[in-house]
C-alpha cells in the first residue's frame, strides 16, 4: 500500500513491509521503487522491515522542489527514517542514491547503522578519453546518458536502460520499463531527470571521511557507467575511513545488479549485516 510523508516542499511516495531492523531502499535517477520489488521481498523475508520510496519527482512522489541534489535526496531518506521510528536503518541507495546515502549516513550517524550503495554515483566523475575509444559498452553509455540530459529524451533513457542490463532481462522488466515511461512521460519528470544528471556528486565525495558506520559498495561487472567498475569501486571504499568500506562484485550485472540479480545482491547485503552491520 502506498503512503505518503508531506515535507516543505513536497511529498514523498513509498511503502512498508515486514517486521525487524529498518532498511530505506532508494533507487536511481529516472526509476521508480518498483525496482527494489525482488530485492525487498527477500530482504523482508530474512526478517527485516523494508521501507521504498519514490524520490522526489519520480513515481507518485510530487515535482515541484527546489532542488534535487544528492544532498536533497539524503534530507529526504533521514525524514523517512524519522518517521518510520528513527531507525537507525541500514540505507540502500543505488546510482545517484548512493551518493544520497553516504552523505545521510555522514549528516546523522545515529540514525543510521550501515550503508549499501549499488552502482553508486559518489565520487566526482571523468570521462576516460581512452576508454571511449577501446570499450565499446561504456562509450554508448555515456552517449545515451548524455543524450536524455541534453535532450531530456524519455526514448535515449529507454535505449540507456536497455543498455544497462546486459544479457537476458529479469523477470517483470518489459513491466518495469512501462511504469518507468508512464512516470516520465508525464509533465516536469524529464526535466527532473536532466537536474539530477547535472548534479556532481561533489557533495557526495566530499562526505566519504566523515562516514562512520560499515559500508558495502556493489558493483556489476558489465556496468556501463564506468571503463572499470571494479576500480570505481575500490576508490569509494579508498576515500572511506580505513576498515568500513568493503566490496562486491556482481558478475554479469550491468548498473541494475539489485533488479537483474536481486538473489545474488541480497545474499551480499545480508551477509554484511550479519558480519558488521546489524539491522
Amino acid at each position: 500500500m502506498t503512503e505518503f510523508l508531506k515535507l516543505d516542499g513536497g511529498q514523498l511516495a513509498y511503502d512498508v513491509s515486514g517486521e525487524g531492523g529498518l532498511i530505506v531502499l532508494a533507487h536511481g535517477m529516472g526509476d521508480n521503487r518498483s525496482a527494489f520489488r525482488a530485492l525487498a521481498d527477500l530482504l523482508v523475508a530474512a526478517g527485516h522491515r523494508v521501507a521504498s520510496f519514490d524520490q522526489r519527482g519520480h513515481g507518485e512522489s510530487s515535482t515541484g522542489w527546489d532542488s534535487y541534489t544528492r544532498t536533497d535526496a539524503a534530507g529526504d531518506i533521514l525524514a523517512l527514517v524519522r518517521h518510520l521510528g528513527g531507525g537507525p536503518a541500514v540505507i540502500v541507495g543505488h546510482s545517484f542514491a548512493g551518493g544520497a546515502a553516504t552523505v545521510a549516513a555522514a549528516q546523522e550517524p545515529e540514525l543510521v547503522s550501515a550503508v549499501v550503495e549499488i552502482g553508486p554515483f559518489t565520487r566526482a566523475q571523468k570521462m576516460d578519453l581512452g576508454a571511449l575509444v577501446s570499450n565499446g559498452r561504456y562509450r554508448k553509455g555515456l552517449s545515451l546518458l548524455t543524450a536524455t540530459g541534453l535532450f531530456r529524451s524519455v526514448g535515449a533513457w529507454k535505449r540507456y536502460l536497455d543498455h544497462a542490463y546486459p544479457g537476458v532481462k529479469p523477470a517483470g522488466y518489459a513491466e518495469h520499463i512501462a511504469s518507468v515511461e508512464a512516470d516520465l512521460r508525464r509533465p516536469g519528470r524529464m526535466a527532473v531527470v536532466a537536474k539530477m544528471g547535472m548534479s556532481a556528486p561533489k557533495d557526495a565525495g566530499a562526505a566519504l571521511g566523515s562516514v562512520r558506520c560499515p559500508t558495502l559498495i556493489v558493483e556489476g561487472t558489465l556496468d556501463p557507467d564506468w571503463a572499470d567498475p571494479k576500480a570505481e569501486g575500490e576508490a569509494i571504499v579508498a576515500a572511506l575511513p580505513a576498515g568500513l568500506g568493503s566490496l562486491t562484485m556482481i558478475e554479469g550485472a550491468g548498473h541494475y545488479a539489485h533488479a537483474q540479480f536481486p538473489d545474488a545482491v541480497a545474499a551480499d547485503i545480508l551477509a554484511f549485516l550479519k558480519e558488521g552491520a546489524r539491522a
